[in-house]
């Protein structure tokens, strides 16, 4: 199974649009056009079709974890601090 047959597969249970895709990437600071996008959902014998990448699936899961979960909180420091004996 193929990056292109994955995206398609997610694209399709989550119901998304090109639109809701490219919001998802933006959340990881990753820019793709529309155009860019829909080369990845065709057929591979067309002229136009292009393989996705390990780094534009990476990025988009990430971003789709962001999506469904929201971002993740802020860590704080919870150590406690050492009392000095003086």
């Amino acid at each position: 199974m193929t990056n292109n047959d994955i995206f398609k597969k997610l694209r399709v249970a989550l119901k998304l649009r090109d639109d809701d895709i490219v919001k998802i990437l933006s959340l990881v600071d990753f820019r793709i056009s529309k155009s860019e996008l829909g080369a990845f959902f065709r057929k591979e014998d067309h002229p136009k079709y292009m393989e996705c990448g390990d780094q534009i699936l990476r990025n988009f899961l990430n971003g789709l974890v962001i999506h469904l979960r929201g971002p993740r909180p802020e860590k704080t420091n919870n150590k406690p601090q050492k009392k000095s004996n003086n």
